[in-house]
């Protein structure tokens, strides 16, 4: 159904887009940000959006405008392969974005292209940098610093993350709920300790992949996180049953090491 409105509104808007010459056509007079923001564009993905860019002059400040004021920016919306040139245009003037989503960037995204945008947007409350290798240890800070609204970090196979930016996150992020730290191998107990004590909030949490986790931290995340659902171990290999067990009382999923 979804996927229906979503053509639906396509073909809607090149429709318009097509008969807006026309003296008898005022589409875009519509109010943009009550009406079309939220009820058209809210429904197409990016790459469409900026297809229409190209209808008209009109159309490009449309996009534009509605592009400064996106809550949610997902670079595969954009294509397989979305350019650095084009991702700096895209989000140069957004001040509002709650939820960051660049997997799709790894190839090229670094602290010169990201810091920026982490820097204007103090509102984010999900993002995903999953096997965005080419970041360093800055951006956790930037992210500990600017978001304090932070709900649900993903930073699977990013390992630079280290101790010292983990303990940042842990200082000022005290709201985070979900945290993916997948085969980021820097990582030790005290760190993770660190962490559990401080964001005792946190309902899922992935340490998988990382051969320096040991029962140290897996005791600590259950004594301090109460409503901890899921708690992903796997490849853990220092983490013994013992450990398993005791935080199994307060985790209703643990997937342990294979």
């Amino acid at each position: 159904v979804h996927g229906a409105r979503k053509v639906w509104c396509t073909r809607r808007m090149w429709r318009m887009a097509s008969l807006s010459a026309s003296p008898r056509k005022h589409f875009l007079d519509l109010p943009w940000e009550d009406v079309l923001f939220p009820h058209i564009l809210s429904h197409l993905p990016l790459r469409q959006l900026l297809s229409l860019q190209r209808v008209s002059k009109c159309f490009r400040n449309l996009i534009q405008l509605y592009l400064t004021n996106m809550r949610c920016f997902d670079s595969s919306q954009v294509g397989s392969h979305i350019p650095k040139a084009a991702f700096c245009v895209l989000l140069r003037d957004n001040k509002v974005l709650q939820q960051l989503a660049l997997q799709n960037c790894s190839d090229w995204l670094s602290d010169k292209e990201l810091l920026p945008v982490i820097g204007q947007n103090h509102q984010l409350q999900q993002i995903e940098l999953n096997g965005c290798i080419q970041l360093s240890r800055h951006v956790l800070v930037a992210i500990s610093l600017g978001c304090p609204n932070l709900r649900q970090l993903s930073l699977a196979h990013c390992e630079w993350v280290d101790g010292l930016s983990l303990r940042s996150l842990a200082d000022h992020c005290k709201e985070l709920e979900s945290l993916d730290l997948t085969a980021c191998r820097q990582l030790k107990d005290e760190a993770i300790s660190y962490l559990a004590q401080r964001c005792n909030k946190l309902k899922s949490l992935s340490l998988a992949v990382n051969a320096n986790v040991g029962d140290t931290a897996v005791e600590e995340i259950a004594k301090a996180c109460s409503d901890l659902e899921h708690l992903d171990l796997t490849g853990c290999l220092r983490v013994k049953n013992n450990s398993i067990r005791a935080s199994g009382w307060q985790a209703r999923f643990v997937l342990s090491t294979v």
